[in-house]
Formats: structure tokens, sequence, C-alpha cells
């Protein structure tokens, strides 16, 4: 899979030198030994990132046809185990995690020192099933 690294203006966020992040952030979660595709290639001139695919539905694909299996949650909250004392939060929207083989890859390498409000219980969990919030970011982006 290559990811081409973009530049859109952001409100809320400042970003530095994104490349270099993702760079600093695959490594840090490597790390960790949670379940990621493996970095293939990098282009730090042009931007791009090649990494494994990892095939299968994402847990946002599986909340949204009813499909949702708690042992899904259950390895979540054993990457939490291994994150939270590492200090880290991953990006726990759902369309970050893929489900192959029964096991959830985390498919981003987007991680930030821990806070939480921002961690999966505070954070994430609001949108790994049908909740308000979760149908409403739906109805937003069909």
């Amino acid at each position: 899979m290559l990811k081409q690294i973009h530049h859109e203006p952001c409100s809320y966020y400042q970003f530095g030198n994104k490349i270099e992040a993702e760079k600093n952030d695959y490594e840090r979660l490597m790390e960790t030994g949670i379940r990621i595709p493996k970095m293939l290639a990098i282009d730090m001139e042009h931007e791009r990132i090649l990494k494994e695919y990892i095939d299968g539905p994402t847990i946002y694909d599986l909340v949204l046809r009813e499909e949702m299996k708690p042992e899904y949650l259950e390895q979540v909250r054993e990457m939490c185990k291994v994150l939270y004392p590492a200090g880290l939060n991953i990006d726990y929207f759902p369309t970050n995690f893929v489900v192959q083989n029964g096991l959830i890859y985390y498919i981003d390498y987007e991680c930030n020192g821990y806070m939480e409000e921002w961690n999966f219980e505070n954070w994430g969990i609001k949108y790994w099933s049908k909740t308000k919030e979760f149908l409403e970011y739906a109805e937003q982006h069909p």
C-alpha cells in the first residue's frame, strides 16, 4: 500500500515534518510489538511510504454491517495495555483498524504522547459501535 503525505490545513492541530513524524512513529510502534503493517520503503523527498497491505474489513465497516465481534474490542484493549505504559496513544478511530484472519491491525502509524482524554476508553470506544457519535460521523461521510 502506498501512502502519500498530504498537507491539508487544520485549525486545531499544528503539524511539523509529517514524513519524519511517520517514520519516528513507526519505529516507536514497532518497539511496542502491537500489530502494524511493515514499512517496506520510505521516500523522504517525495513524502511517500510503502507499507505492507493488510487485507480485510475495517472495524468501521464491521460496525456499519453489524458484524463487530467482542474479541476485536478485547484485542484493542490488549494493545492499550502495551501502549499506555509506553506513554502512547494511537488514533483509535475504527477506519485505522483492519481485521485479517481474526486479528486486528492498526494500519496507521500515527501515535502521540499519552493523554487520558484521547485514550481508547474516553474517546476511541465512542466509534467502535453504533453510538450517537458513530452514527453522526457515518451520516456526514456516506
